[in-house]
């Protein structure tokens, strides 16, 4: 019985992890988050394809993190719209939003939103006391397989765990 109510109070930790990331302070107020919560039958895919990413990119600590999280039960993703905000402030490297965006860039506000909305969420996990752990390779393995649309170029993933020791910890890479 205990496993059946850790699970959901996971899912339910999950949901507001997401109110978090979407109510989180963003630059002019302009919403470009994007959040997607995992479960469990979908976790097998994110395994698979952060494993292809190690090989592919040669980057062991994708592995690492597949093999993680290939017990788990719920992950958020959260990822960001690529969209300048408009400000012309030169951050990106480009003078207007306009060069940015025939540029193909990332708004640095965008990624900026993105920090403060992940933030916000493992905040939540924390004051539920719930293990996590934000991991850029779940969030590249979501938007290689699509789970967010095409105009989401920043994600991260965070993988949720309730066990009685904190498995994002003594990890060998």
């Amino acid at each position: 019985m205990n496993k059946t109510i850790e699970k959901k109070a996971l899912l339910d930790v999950a949901g507001f992890m997401c109110v978090a990331a979407r109510t989180a302070p963003k630059a002019r107020g302009i919403d470009n988050i994007q959040t997607v919560i995992l479960q469990k039958k979908q976790i097998p895919k994110f395994v698979s394809q952060m494993k292809k990413i190690a090989t592919r990119e040669k980057r062991p600590s994708c592995r690492r993190d597949a093999e993680t999280i290939k017990d788990l039960d719920v992950i958020v993703l959260i990822g960001t719209k690529v969209k300048p905000v408009g400000l012309n402030c030169g951050f990106c490297g480009f003078k207007t939003c306009a060069k940015l965006e025939k540029s193909g860039g990332t708004c640095v506000y965008n990624s900026l939103d993105l920090g403060i909305a992940v933030g916000s969420a493992v905040s939540v996990a924390s004051r539920y006391h719930v293990d996590n752990r934000i991991m850029y390779s779940i969030g590249k393995a979501a938007m290689e397989l699509g789970f967010f649309p095409k105009n989401v170029k920043v994600a991260m993933g965070i993988p949720l765990s309730a066990t009685g020791k904190n498995i994002f910890f003594d990890r060998k890479l």
